[in-house]
């Protein structure tokens, strides 16, 4: 028995090095009761190893590649074009083949799949690399599917890959790359949800985007989508675009750009019951993830199929206070124009100093807050503090504080 191919059921997040961010994420999402995951499998990063192992060019292409800068746009690209016409001229060895064949008949030969890159530096908490590999959607056939996960194992070259991998500071050498083969769901609506509000990074706002058909048009910008704001089961915000365009599945395999009638593009593209819905679900793969996730939905038959989760890595990081209460913390750093991140040495001797003094503080993003929220908890007591006390040392922040006290909740629920 080979691990060139592992199906879904098999796959955990204790197998991100074989199946990359992406094919871990979906095994997780598989385990989730209630939650509906299409089915799927993925061609291990062994068989990508396997298939660059056997190609003699690409060791002295990729040492090249080790050389440039990200200023060297031109010779990026390059370099990373001849490394993709090796690895997709490299014909996929017979015991690969045949594993990835087995997999295809299991869930039905002559079904629609999405063929999708899932690389080990993909959808981690700290950098997500979305869009930097390719997709393919609806396509058809062993030796389609087969030629597309060349497709996806070159992609690992594209200049913006290889550009973003030197920004974050990967070696090109450590990443590798699993291919997601995953049956395609062919939906009314697709979009993403977010379960902290991508604008604000507000945690307990959920912010939904939805259009017509194939999530891809919305991914890659084609089209303005429906945006729904959800705070604890109430929606609190709806703005509906003029969606005119959507993507759509070819019967022969492919997708196709298409007008949207004029009547319907105007229109509410989930139900106030469909968005209720889905808050719900999102809530619950954020709590089996334990942070807040950036999630991809699609909608068939009144039912939805989630075809990816990952963290979304954006938002600042809190304080792990998990007391159930609302606390305003305020930034020790800034009130003396220290805004850069402190040391670990000071990290360690601030919290026993300023305990002496009879603060509280905390610790998020390697910076040091005090938790003010006791003095905000009075009405009168925070008007004080906020005009004349702290929360006066710095302009941003007390406009800021004065935000935080129009807030019923915290008045309410410290």
């Amino acid at each position: 028995m080979n691990s060139y191919v592992l199906g879904f059921q098999e796959i955990d997040k204790t197998k991100l090095a074989m199946v990359g961010g992406k094919g871990a994420n979906l095994g997780e999402l598989s385990r989730i009761d209630g939650i509906r995951v299409p089915e799927g499998f993925c061609v291990t990063t062994e068989a990508y190893q396997r298939i660059i192992g056997q190609t003699p060019a690409f060791d002295a292409l990729l040492e090249q590649l080790s050389l440039f800068k990200v200023e060297d746009r031109e010779r990026i690209g390059e370099i990373g074009g001849k490394i993709r016409s090796v690895i997709e001229g490299t014909a996929i060895a017979k015991d690969i083949d045949e594993a990835v064949t087995s997999h295809l008949t299991k869930l039905g030969d002559t079904n629609a799949y999405a063929v999708r890159s899932s690389a080990t530096a993909e959808d981690l908490p700290t950098a997500s690399f979305a869009g930097q590999q390719d997709t393919y959607l609806n396509i058809i056939g062993k030796e389609a599917i087969l030629k597309h996960i060349s497709k996806c194992w070159a992609s690992l070259f594209t200049e913006r890959a290889v550009i973003y991998r030197m920004q974050n500071g990967f070696d090109h050498n450590k990443v590798l790359l699993s291919v997601v083969i995953q049956k395609m769901v062919f939906p009314e609506v697709a979009g993403i949800l977010f379960t902290a509000d991508p604008i604000t990074s507000h945690r307990k706002v959920v912010s939904i985007d939805a259009s017509f058909g194939l999530g891809e048009a919305l991914v890659s910008g084609l089209v303005d989508a429906d945006i729904y704001k959800v705070q604890e089961g109430k929606i609190v915000s709806k703005k509906i675009s003029t969606k005119k365009l959507a993507i759509y599945a070819l019967k022969e395999g492919g997708t196709k750009e298409q007008q949207i009638e004029p009547d319907q593009q105007n229109m509410q593209t989930l139900t106030d019951e469909q968005i209720l819905q889905l808050e719900k679900t999102g809530r619950r793969i954020e709590a089996y993830f334990g942070r807040p996730q950036d999630i991809e939905w699609c909608l068939y038959e009144g039912q939805f199929y989630l075809v990816q989760s990952r963290p979304i890595t954006t938002l600042y990081p809190v304080p792990n206070v998990n007391d159930g209460k609302n606390h305003v913390y305020m930034s020790l750093g800034h009130q003396q124009m220290m805004t850069d991140v402190i040391t670990p040495l000071g990290l360690s001797f601030f919290p026993i100093w300023l305990s002496k003094l009879g603060a509280s503080t905390v610790e998020a993003g390697d910076r040091m807050y005090m938790d003010v929220s006791h003095d905000l908890a009075s009405p009168v007591v925070g008007k004080i503090f906020v005009k004349n006390g702290l929360g006066s040392v710095d302009i941003l922040i007390q406009k800021a504080l004065s935000n935080v006290l129009k807030r019923k909740e915290i008045h309410t629920r410290y």
